[in-house]
């Protein structure tokens, strides 16, 4: 079988439907409709957020949520077609959907301070109850379309879970109650669809993702990544660590795998295969680099802002606590690239293929201030909410004198239109995933459940991570990245938690175990994306992004044994447990590529394969800031290590004496 004959993956619908969605031109009334409403709620976000009190009136946080919620589920039906391919053609059908959820939304507005002061989520007249039922099915059926039918199909189960609680078996029974009482609930509280998921829209998320649009179609990715290129282009794999680099930062701002694949794949992809890289390969770096992207901070998709108000914690926090794990991520992902390009003799890109450095910070240096403005606003002011619309207006200014990349008046609609349509998107997936969140509420759940799952671990804190772990990947394969790590927030997180680890440090465990189903098979999306795009087969390069993005399989673990990982220490244990995880992850890249950076090869003989085992092992043992083993504390584990790895990097270095021995006879 050659790689173009690899077998249909289970989530080929999936990515081609992202693909068409890519490629979608909205046009007429569609196209209007999309630009209006978007318009509308970046203009309702930014009085809110502002406190402009334009007219002399402030909405409350409630109608503020109902008004986006209005806004971004209708545009969903002009978006998403009810079935078959992405199409712009909306039928008279979605049409009617979209109207009939602004009337009911705007219901809900009108009456919400007769809601609260009545207490209408506990006690709701027959109006209300009829107008959420009616919300909750169009919010079944925005999910569907946005979220696709596995989440559809567990975000359904569980919603009507509160209505036959009391006849599952433990640990899930639970108190049951009416439907007409659980819906209202859904639709009124402040725990569910309008809970923490919504608020972390409203406050974070929308300015967010209209920054990295706006960054993205004014020039900005395009400099990024002509400056990765610029910088480490020229390097052996010079083309792979320029995908790392560009694909990365790509990915923090979209937050979406799939879609980052698809976009920047297509330029990285070629030029990996043209510079000797198989096909495999270049679709496993691209999809491993894309996949860290949305681990990496300043922005970290919405997921990260989710954390930030679930957590009740700045922004900033989240931000500074992924920043190590996310350079360990990309730093096994840039060795192994490193050493596969050594051990294949692989070059970097030519000169002429590659813009000089000086030329281009010249060209693009205002998009490093619009980021340096942005990120001095949330350290220095903590303005997480009002920095990104800040950013956005210096970045509209400054593209006007940029002729190169100038941003029309159609162009602007289209980044209108593009924002409108990832917000729907996201909108309707959160309010969906929060009557998950308010199931647990109403039945009075989450910390029964916490206390059985600590207990089927026997209390064992090995045990419950392994638990934690497959739980979040078999939830991450069949959710997007917000959905699983909400859902996993409120079924796993107490638990851990409760067992005695770090807060943060459990949910970022849990997004980081949730990342990795995009890169390991049976589903990998984002591998399959990407060997669709090279000619690969899917599975094979599945295993091979496993193996390229090996770290993110460890990390979690390390960081919620020892939070000082994620920057939750003294700031002399941070450096030393950061200064032992690089060397230690810099083995375990070594061991998986079989080529010791800096150092030599470890080929395939019996006793080179000995020395990648005793070398991983070693990596194991360097990287892992615990004590306790064998009796052992944190800096004898490490000089154990060390001491390991002396063998196979001393083989490895006698075998680059040999090679290099022989090519300089060869060029004699």
């Amino acid at each position: 079988m050659t790689e173009q004959d690899g077998p249909k993956d289970r989530g080929s619908s999936a990515i081609e439907a992202e693909r068409k969605a890519e490629r979608l031109t909205f046009s007429g009334v569609a196209r209007w409709t999309i630009i209006v409403f978007t318009l509308a709620a970046i203009g309702m976000a930014i009085n809110q957020l502002f406190n402009l009190r334009l007219g002399g009136y402030s909405l409350l946080e409630g109608m503020y949520l109902y008004v986006l919620a209005g806004l971004f589920l209708s545009l969903t039906f002009i978006t998403f077609r009810a079935f078959g391919p992405p199409s712009p053609h909306v039928p008279w059908y979605d049409w009617l959907l979209a109207v009939l959820t602004l009337l009911i939304t705007g219901f809900f507005v009108f009456t919400a301070d007769d809601s609260l002061d009545g207490g209408w989520e506990y006690a709701a007249p027959d109006t209300a109850v009829w107008a959420s039922i009616a919300l909750y099915v169009l919010i079944l059926e925005g999910t569907r379309r946005a979220g696709g039918l596995v989440l559809f199909a567990i975000v359904l189960v569980f919603s009507l879970y509160p209505t036959f609680a009391e006849h599952v078996p433990d640990p899930l029974n639970g108190f049951t109650q009416p439907f007409t009482d659980v819906i209202p609930y859904f639709m009124i509280s402040s725990e569910a669809s309008f809970g923490i998921p919504m608020k972390a829209f409203g406050n974070l998320v929308i300015g967010f993702i209209l920054f990295g649009a706006v960054l993205q179609f004014t020039g900005g990715g395009k400099f990024f990544n002509n400056l990765a290129m610029a910088l480490v282009g020229g390097y052996r794999g010079g083309a792979a660590k320029v995908s790392i680099f560009a694909s990365g930062f790509m990915g923090s701002m979209s937050g979406s795998v799939i879609s980052n694949v698809l976009t920047t794949g297509a330029v990285s992809i070629p030029a990996m295969k043209k510079t000797g890289f198989s096909a495999r390969y270049a679709a496993a770096t691209e999809a491993c680099a894309s996949t860290g992207g949305v681990l990496m901070p300043p922005i970290m998709g919405a997921t990260a802002f989710v954390i930030a108000s679930w957590l009740s914690r700045p922004y900033v926090e989240i931000m500074l606590a992924a920043a190590i794990p996310s350079l360990l991520y990309f730093f096994g992902l840039f060795v192994q690239v490193d050493a596969y390009s050594a051990r294949r003799g692989l070059k970097g890109l030519a000169k002429i293929d590659r813009p000089a450095v000086m030329q281009t910070l010249k060209e693009g240096w205002l998009y490093i201030a619009v980021f340096a403005l942005l990120i001095f606003l949330m350290v220095a002011y903590r303005w997480e909410t009002t920095a990104p619309f800040y950013a956005v207006a210096l970045l509209l200014v400054v593209n006007q004198f940029n002729k190169g990349d100038r941003v029309s008046l159609d162009g602007f609609m289209n980044i209108i239109v593009s924002v409108g349509r990832t917000l729907s998107e996201l909108v309707a997936v959160l309010l969906g995933i929060g009557m998950i969140v308010g199931a647990f509420q109403a039945t009075g759940l989450t910390g029964p459940l916490a206390n059985e799952l600590v207990h089927m671990a026997g209390n064992s804190m090995p045990m419950l991570l392994i638990m934690g772990a497959v739980t979040s990947f078999i939830f991450g394969m069949g959710m997007t990245v917000t959905a699983c790590y909400i859902f996993l927030a409120v079924v796993l997180a107490p638990a851990l938690v409760q067992a005695g680890l770090n807060e943060l440090a459990v949910h970022l465990f849990i997004l980081y175990w949730g990342m990795v189903s995009f890169i390991t098979p049976p589903v990998a999306l984002g591998a399959f994306a990407a060997a669709s795009m090279a000619g690969a087969n899917a599975f094979k390069t599945g295993f091979e992004a496993m193996k390229l993005g090996g770290v993110i399989y460890v990390i979690p673990f390390f960081f919620v044994l020892n939070p000082a990982l994620i920057g939750q220490g003294p700031p002399m244990e941070v450096a030393i447990v950061l200064a032992c995880a690089l060397v230690g992850v810099w083995f375990l890249s070594a061991a998986l590529q079989g080529f010791v950076a800096f150092v030599g090869p470890l080929n395939s003989s019996p006793i080179s394969m000995l020395m990648r085992f005793l070398l991983f092992f070693a990596g194991l043992l360097v990287a892992a800031p615990i004590g306790g083993i064998a009796g052992l504390g944190h800096a004898a584990l490490t000089l154990v290590g060390l001491a390991i790895a002396v063998p196979p990097i001393l083989i490895a270095w006698r075998a680059g004496q040999v090679v290099a021995a022989q090519q300089g006879a060869a060029e004699a």
